[in-house]
């Protein structure tokens, strides 16, 4: 909502601009769906306009239209087609059509991400039926930014594009984010006098803050605390420097929380952290989606973790990947452990190194400490999976379930052919490969018998 001269709440709807074609990217992915912490520009900018609870979100789209429609497919906005690219002022006149007369209109933009909710609603603070608030920044070096030119008052009297500004005017430091909220009824009547007299031949938006100073509307301009907030991306560089802001930002939000964090420039969070107290993380961790760790939980080096929670006083070594997996309460994983979806296990259990773990259960107590796969398996308590077992739950079209109960051990390079059950207690020898319901408390031995071939001698090569 946003305030009018009055003070009451007015309705709010948000444009977002995302139709530009991104040449300086030079990929065949749209500007707009390039990935920043994870997730696309536009993303990012469609949750912080949905924060301010708006009554629509207008999206005006065009270059890789619909691919950015089917990427974000699942977001609660309006579409909006700009077929032509004439300009910001063009792209915005698409969209005001669907915006009743009554609403303020805050126009965002899809390749600007880091604009947070404070922000935004201070601007709003000063937007009316006859006010227009703009977001303005102060930088060192302004150029290639549109200049805000004041009269000796102080007011702002218009905004001027850096290649039809006078040299007087590229002096300005005070520049134009391209961030505004306008009442929506006079908004249109400006956009539809909008002329393309100028370098570009474009109908700049920016053009509206003259008209409306001639209109005798208030325009208010709100400076943007942290200038890199209205950083836009237009390249790969720029992209990389907006994620290495992500990145330091994350870690700090981490570290004021209470987590260590062995080297905030080598973190990468993706998504949702929550943890307990005196958790630690190591170096070039990556954490993506919805992250949950417990008390004193220790992330090693290198280690990937997606959409996973990790109990209390699990250690997880080197270069572990974990996704969508349950991990219980000290727990040893690691090192190049690898957990597949669906994963879950209880207090105690080990999984060491080369072992993975696909959508199963692994009770207190169990260990698979060595070059092991447990897919699709219900595996009971203080169960000891030998080095090389793997469990095989695919016939090459379905996926089959393997039970393995309390206490059983299986030896080295085991094959459990599912599906089959392993009884209580039971012991597989080394070496078996067991296509049968395996009896509790007896050990089972399924291998060829060894022999010797006396006679047998290794071939040797013909000299040349």
């Amino acid at each position: 909502m946003a305030n009018s001269d009055s003070g009451p709440a007015i309705p709010l709807s948000v444009v977002i601009l995302a139709a530009g074609e991104g040449k300086r990217m030079k990929s065949a992915l749209p500007k707009v769906l390039q990935p920043l912490a994870g997730r696309p520009l536009l993303a990012h900018v469609i949750d912080t306009a949905r924060s301010l609870q708006p009554a629509a979100i207008h999206v005006v789209y065009g270059h890789g239209g619909e691919r950015v429609r089917e990427a974000l497919a699942r977001e609660q906005v309006q579409w909006t087609l700009q077929a032509q690219q004439l300009g910001t002022g063009h792209a915005v006149l698409q969209a005001v059509p669907k915006v009743p007369d009554d609403h303020v209109v805050l126009i965002l933009y899809g390749d600007v991400p880091l604009l947070s909710r404070q922000t935004l609603l201070d601007l709003l603070a000063v937007a009316g039926p006859r006010q227009v608030a703009l977001l303005t920044m102060i930088v060192s070096d302004p150029a290639g930014y549109g200049r805000i030119v004041r009269d000796g008052q102080g007011k702002v009297q218009r905004i001027v594009e850096q290649k039809d500004a006078s040299a007087e005017e590229r002096g300005i430091r005070e520049c134009n984010t391209g961030v505004l909220a306008a009442p929506a009824g006079l908004l249109r009547h400006w956009l539809e006098g909008l002329k393309a007299d100028n370098s570009q031949r474009e109908y700049y938006l920016t053009d509206v803050i003259a008209m409306a100073v001639k209109a005798g509307v208030a325009v208010n301009p709100v400076a943007c605390a942290d200038p890199v907030d209205a950083l836009g991306v237009n390249d790969k560089v720029q992209l990389a420097f907006l994620e290495s802001v992500c990145r330091h930002r994350a870690a700090r939000e981490l570290m004021l929380a209470g987590v260590t964090v062995a080297d905030p420039a080598r973190i990468d969070v993706r998504g949702r952290v929550t943890h307990g107290k005196d958790v630690f993380i190591d170096i070039n961790v990556v954490m993506e989606g919805t992250v949950k760790l417990g008390d004193r939980v220790r992330i090693g080096p290198g280690c990937v973790i997606r959409d996973a929670q990790i109990g209390d006083d699990t250690q997880v070594l080197p270069h572990c990947v974990i996704e969508g997996a349950v991990i219980g309460p000290g727990c040893n994983i690691g090192p190049f452990a690898r957990f597949r979806p669906t994963s879950t296990l209880s207090a105690g259990v080990h999984i060491g190194n080369f072992v993975e773990v696909k959508n199963s259960t692994m009770a207190d107590g169990s260990k698979a400490n060595h070059l092991s796969y447990v897919g699709d398996a219900q595996v009971g308590a203080r169960v000891n999976i030998g080095a090389g077992t793997i469990i095989a739950n695919y016939d090459g079209a379905n996926k089959h379930r393997t039970v393995i109960e309390d206490d059983v051990h299986t030896g080295s390079n085991s094959v459990l052919v599912a599906p089959i059950t392993i009884g209580a207690g039971a012991t597989v020898a080394a070496g078996s490969t067991v296509a049968n319901q395996v009896p509790a408390g007896k050990l089972t031995i399924a291998r060829a018998r060894q022999t010797t071939i006396e006679s047998w001698t290794r071939p040797t090569k013909q000299k040349k």
